[in-house]
């Protein structure tokens, strides 16, 4: 089989929260709506712009099984299962499979940096005991080491339960190097852009698509842009991603980004709160008005 078991569009979805830190379940129904409504080819819970650095275990179960459920297999959902341990990492990835998610986004361990042999091994712990596919998430910035294509390969050669990676590297130096070494062993394996903005060329270099926090609040985008791909109609896909351009000044507004993919979401028509679990703190009246010019200059507001 050369078809990856994922592809497209899969956005890592904002968890929305009340005031009082609990999970808003009505307005995750809508987010997750207006998502499907977009395009999307999968959706991502509890990724790093799900916040799931800053939640209770407690918490990231009750979202892993709540929208999973609601979800109910319209489109693939993956969770994410993430953990400095070993042993953490894979009781919330048996949790996700229990409640009927279709597959796991593991980061590599973050805190303490580990040998390229504690890597694999680490990945291959999970492998070895999880029924369910695993997607490797590279995020160097957040987790402190990048993990290495070699290490990649390694897997991907051994594990067929392993069947991605969402690369979130500011480049696409990695995201070439890591497709030369792995499709010509592994054709299936789905390389994911993690940064909205190489979408376009990671599909240019074979890769899957994209898993871009921007599809939260502007699914339209990336969602033309890879089925503008499909359609071979590339002045589309050129166009789409040009205005596509104009977001990623969004992601430096604050840190972390939280509060404003979620006041983005808002500032779109959707009525969700804007809460998020701290240390993140809300948005300043003036990052606001950024937020907002950003969107105009994308063409997501009226100027």
């Amino acid at each position: 089989m050369s078809t990856p078991l994922f592809h497209g569009v899969i956005p890592p979805v904002a968890t929305l929260l009340d005031a009082n830190a609990r999970l808003d379940r009505q307005a995750m129904q809508r987010l997750i709506d207006f998502t499907l409504a977009g395009g999307v080819n999968g959706l991502f819970f509890l990724g790093s712009a799900g916040e799931f650095a800053h939640m209770s275990d407690e918490l990231r179960l009750e979202v892993a099984e709540f929208c999973t459920q609601y979800v109910n297999k319209r489109v693939p959902v993956l969770i994410g299962a993430a953990h400095p341990g070993s042993d953490a990492t894979l009781r919330f990835a048996r949790h996700a499979k229990s409640v009927g998610a279709d597959g796991v986004v593991v980061v590599n361990p973050y805190y303490n940096p580990l040998s390229e042999e504690n890597l694999y091994l680490h990945y291959r712990y999970l492998a070895e005991n999880l029924d369910l596919p695993i997607i490797i998430y590279n995020f160097p910035a957040l987790s402190g080491q990048s993990i290495p294509v070699a290490v990649i390969k390694r897997l991907a050669e051994n594990y067929p339960n392993i069947v991605g990676l969402k690369d979130t590297v500011d480049s696409l130096n990695h995201i070439r190097e890591t497709l030369h070494a792995v499709k010509p062993v592994r054709p299936d394996f789905a390389v994911f852009a993690g940064y909205d903005e190489y979408l376009f060329g990671t599909l240019i270099l074979g890769g899957a698509g994209a898993i871009p926090a921007s599809a939260n609040f502007a699914p339209q985008l990336t969602c033309g842009i890879y089925q503008a791909w499909q359609d071979n109609d590339l002045a589309k896909a050129v166009a789409l991603q040009q205005q596509l351009s104009w977001l990623p000044p969004l992601y430096a507004l604050d840190t972390p980004f939280y509060n404003v993919i979620k006041y983005a979401i808002q500032r779109v028509g959707l009525d969700v709160p804007v809460y998020s679990l701290r240390p993140a703190q809300p948005l300043s009246e003036s990052k606001k008005a950024q937020v907002d010019i950003i969107l105009q200059q994308a063409g997501l507001l009226p100027a």
